[in-house]
Formats: structure tokens, sequence, C-alpha cells
């Protein structure tokens, strides 16, 4: 055993929760560090009590006034200098409750007791590397409260920019691809990624070029590779007005896939619902009309040729189409429900014409953010399905789309995974899905369509291996039961009002303030099995998260299918010349 760091002091009364250490003359505890100490019962049994350091006090003993100090250090009035660190306990082997006395020695924790004092002896093989300790040391999660064993979800919290809240999902994820936990499962193991800053999550196949030596040891310290995710497909919407269906990216330049729904897909798997996905549905007197006129178009909605074009039966003859464009189907229904004889074969009951009225108003302001994602005016070429299916990682770039539109995007491709995942029939392989701004797709106020299907992943999810890793800058504007249904609890850097409100009651007073100096990298990490959330830093990523970082590519996605004729995905490419 190491030398002692201090003794248990007497001046304050010790519990079997926590108890306090004065510090000796050549020796320092700073917060975070794990302590280990001893009790002797009368029957011989010694009685390990382990804990962290939660605060530490340094004063003047002897001193009875602030200018005490000025004759203290000019040797005038003797005093000694006293150092006292609090300590939390977090485990007691055996398990009999008793105060250590004071006069004990107390010893830094290494090796197997800090294992030991933190829990992650009892891990097994669920031990997930998150980042290293103030003592330089691994941290380990358990991967049971993740992986719906005996828990599920992820919610991180922090400011945005400074918390690094997405770098560390990644980084999270990362570590459970590679750390060895999933065993044969890595390889079918996916993650759904939604990127709805910017294109920083667009290059997690590419080396990162600033990662230096110092930042190679940490991960292998940690026991993982330094190098970005291999297995990555991108998807992005297509540019508009660009009649090919270009990707609309700027900073990445390869293997990257336009993805959008067809008018025939948008009626036969009735998407309408998440046109209206925002939070103010519920108190609007129209929801009723959205399932009528989903369920209307699913049943006489009919595709026509190979891009996705349908023609509506039971219409006006000049209404019925072909129809290509989202603005043309939207002008359908206006026409259908804009008059008395024909509205009454798309909604049933007494609709009041208010109804009818802020219904059509919502959906025509749908047409300019939803036209370039839903549409039927590109040649088909068989590759523009948003899909897990490709890759180990998917990134689907929402960032030059309108808001609405990334609710849709957000709305339909969870569905998607969660419907797919139920006729699965099993949980495993597990499928991630890592979402930003949680606090606008499930607002604490509202109903949305967006926020039932987070509602139904949160509760049921983890029983289906679906596991949300959810961040957003403030925990407490997010939907309680999705809160309350995380196991695995991480803040960063915090507002400080924020880090008041009791959603972050896991984190003690202390580290609730140190949450709001922490610096980027740093998080803290609860998990039910260790009573105390724990300071952790996590490595520099390893992939690029710029364009500026950008190193060599070493994805396996070469992105889309070129068709044999390039021109053929033009408009018009058919027509004759006119010459």
């Amino acid at each position: 055993m190491t030398e002692p760091v201090g003794l248990v002091v007497g001046t304050e009364a010790a519990s079997p929760l926590r108890f306090s250490v004065g510090i000796a003359p050549a020796q320092f505890l700073q917060l975070d560090d794990v302590v280990v100490t001893e009790r002797a019962l009368p029957d011989g049994t010694m009685v390990r009590v382990a804990g962290v350091v939660t605060n530490v006090e340094a004063g003047h003993e002897g001193a009875r006034f602030a200018s005490d100090v000025f004759l203290i250090e000019q040797g005038v009035l003797p005093a000694e200098v006293s150092e006292v660190a609090e300590v939390t306990v977090t485990r007691v082997e055996p398990e009999v409750y008793v105060p250590p006395r004071p006069g004990t020695p107390v010893h830094r924790a290494s090796g197997e007791q800090r294992d030991g004092a933190l829990y992650f002896d009892t891990m097994g093989e669920a031990k997930v590397p998150i980042g290293l300790g103030r003592d330089g040391q691994p941290v380990f999660l358990n991967f049971e409260f993740v992986d719906g064993t005996r828990g599920g979800h992820v919610s991180i919290s922090g400011v945005s920019g400074i918390a690094t809240k997405t770098s560390f999902a990644t980084f999270l994820l990362h570590s459970i691809f590679n750390c060895g936990v999933l065993d044969r499962e890595a390889h079918n193991t996916k993650a759904l990624i939604f990127s709805v800053k910017g294109e920083d999550l667009l290059f997690l196949d590419y080396t990162n070029s600033r990662l230096r030596a110092g930042q190679r040891e940490r991960y292998a310290k940690l026991g993982l590779p330094a190098a970005p995710f291999a297995n990555v497909a991108v998807f992005a919407p297509p540019r508009p007005g660009d009649p090919s269906g270009t990707p609309d990216v700027r900073a990445r330049d390869r293997a990257v896939s336009p993805f959008y729904w067809t008018l025939a897909e948008f009626c036969e798997q009735e998407l309408m619902p998440f046109v209206f996905a925002d939070g103010e549905d519920e108190r609007s007197q129209y929801t009723m009309l959205i399932g009528q006129v989903a369920a209307r178009l699913r049943r006489d909605a009919k595709r026509v040729g190979d891009d996705g074009a349908i023609t509506v039966s039971g219409v006006e003859a000049r209404n019925g189409g072909p129809l290509h464009t989202f603005a043309q189907l939207v002008g359908l229904i206006e026409d259908e429900l804009g008059e008395d004889d024909t509205r009454r074969d798309w909604v049933a009951g007494s609709t009041s014409t208010g109804s009818v009225n802020a219904f059509l108003r919502r959906l025509r302001s749908a047409v300019r953010p939803l036209s370039t994602i839903i549409r039927a005016d590109l040649r088909d070429r068989g590759d523009r399905s948003l899909t897990t299916a490709r890759a180990q990682v998917t990134v689907v770039d929402l960032h030059n789309l309108p808001d609405r539109a990334q609710r849709f995007v957000v709305g339909v491709s969870l569905r998607q995974e969660f419907r797919r995942k139920e006729s699965q029939g099993t949980a495993r392989p597990l499928m991630f899905i890592v979402l930003d701004e949680l606090n606008k797709y499930a607002p604490r106020e509202g109903d949305s369509p967006i926020k039932q299907i987070l509602l139904d992943v949160a509760e049921r999810g983890r029983s289906l291996g679906v596991i949300l890793i959810g961040a957003q800058q403030t925990a407490s504007e997010v939907e309680r039961r999705i809160v309350a249904n995380c196991s695995i609890r991480v803040a960063g850097r915090l507002d400080p009002a924020e880090a008041s409100r009791p959603e972050y009651g896991y984190l003690p007073p202390m580290q609730r303030q140190r949450a709001t100096l922490a610096k980027p990298g740093t998080m803290f990490v609860a998990q039910p099995d260790i009573p105390v959330p724990l300071a952790i830093e996590f490595p520099f990523p390893a992939w690029a998260t710029r364009p500026a970082e950008t190193g060599e590519w070493t994805g396996v996605d070469t992105g889309p299918a070129m068709p044999a004729d390039p021109f053929a995905t033009i408009p018009g490419a058919d027509d004759p010349p006119p010459f």
C-alpha cells in the first residue's frame, strides 16, 4: 500500500457515508481523487471504506481575523496551515456501515483498490473506456446500462460550442465499436447520426491531421485505436435547382449519396403527419384532417413510371396527374378540399371551414421547405433512399435544410429504423441513434409525431435494441420521460442558470459549480452503479471534425453508383436535339 496522504480528522464528525481527511504536509489531494481507508471491528474483521474527494479546503489554524494572515506571514502570530479534504464514500467492503475512526491513515487508491472503489471490478466484460480521470487512469462505463441489459440511453447536456457534446457522443461510439464489448456483433451494430450544425460530422472516416503523439498515447492508455471510423456512409439532400440531384454539400468531396422521398413513397408510407411535425400541433384544430388526407392518398395514389410520380384516382380529371412535384400534390389537395362537393370525399364528419383553411395554410407553407426532399422530378437512379444498411455508421446531413424539412427527415428516418427493429424481432445487433438539439425535437411542452417516436424509443427502445444518444443545451427543456429513461447522464460545460435546475440533481453541489467552468473535453458522467459522478477527459478526436483537419480518407463506402449514362439523370435528356 502506498504512503498515507493524510489521516481521518477528529474535529469534524465522520459518518459511514462521508468523512474528512487532514492532508499531510508533503502530500496533496485534488477533487476526484480516489482514496481508501480501513476500520477494524472488535471481532477482527477489517472494513475497507473507499470514496472520492468531493471538496478540499485550506486554512490557518489559530487565526481569528482575515488580517491575521499578514501577521502570520511575518512570523508575528503563530499559526499552522491545514488542508482538509471531504470524501464521499462510494463503496464499503464488507457492507458493515461504520464510520472510519479519527487518526486512521488514508491512502490514495490505485490498481485493484481504485477499481474496487469505482466498481470497475464488477463490470466484467461490460467495461467501455470513456476517458481518463484526474489521476490519469482510465475511467469506464458499464455497458449493461447502455445496451438495454439493465438500462439504456445516454443524455448529454452542455453549452453549445464549448461542451463538446457531439464530440463526446462520437467518441463514445468509437469506444463501443472498438473496445471489444460488442464481441462478434461489432460488425453488424449500426449507428445513425443526424448532422444538424454544419458539416463537422461529415468527416468521421478521415484521419485528423491535428492529432499529436500525446493524444495517441491517451488512446493507447484506453486500449483504443487512434483511428477514424472505418465504415461510414454519408447522405445529404439534393442541391436546390440541380436537375441531376447532386448532394448539397460543400466541404466533403467524395462518397456522398443524395436522399429524398418520391411522391409515391410519401403517399404509400403515409408521411403527411411529419409535414406538420412541430410542437404547436396539439393546440390546433386540424390535426384530425392530417390522418384522413394521408389515408386517402395511400388508398388512391398510383405510381406512374420509375421516377416516383403519381396519379390520384377519384378526383377531378384536371387534378389527377401525373404529379411530379410536391407543389403539384399540394395544389391537388387545395382544389379538392376547397370545394364542398369534393371535400366530403377526403374528410369525414362535419369539419369546419376554419379547420380546413388552417390545414391548407400550413400545408401550403410546407411547399418551399419540403420540395427538395419530396419530389418525383428526378430520373430514378435506384440509390437515393436513406438507409443504414450500407455502413456501420450512417451520417445524415441536415444543416442545409430549413427547420421544417429537418423535422420531417428526422421523424421519418426514426420511424423507419424503429419499425425495422420491431420487425427484426431481436434486440441484437444494436442500433444507436445520435441526435443533437433534442430539446427541439422532443420539447417539454407540446406534442408532435417526432416527439411521440422519441418517447417510444426512450420507453421501449432498449428492449428492441434501439439506443438513443441525445444531446441538448438544456435538459430542462426536454420531455421529462425521455430524460428519466436515460440511464447514463453526462454534463459538459453548463450555463450557471441551467446548472441550478433540478434536472442536474445527479451532480453534487461542488460538481455543479465546476461544470460552469469546465473546459472543452471535460465531462461529468453519472451512471447507476457508481454513487458519485466521475469527472473525465476524453481524447482529442482521431477523426476530422472540420474541413481544415481532414487528413487521409480511410472509408470504404464510395457513395452512389454512377449511372451508365450520366446525362440520363437530367430531365429532357431523351428529347431529340434541336438540329
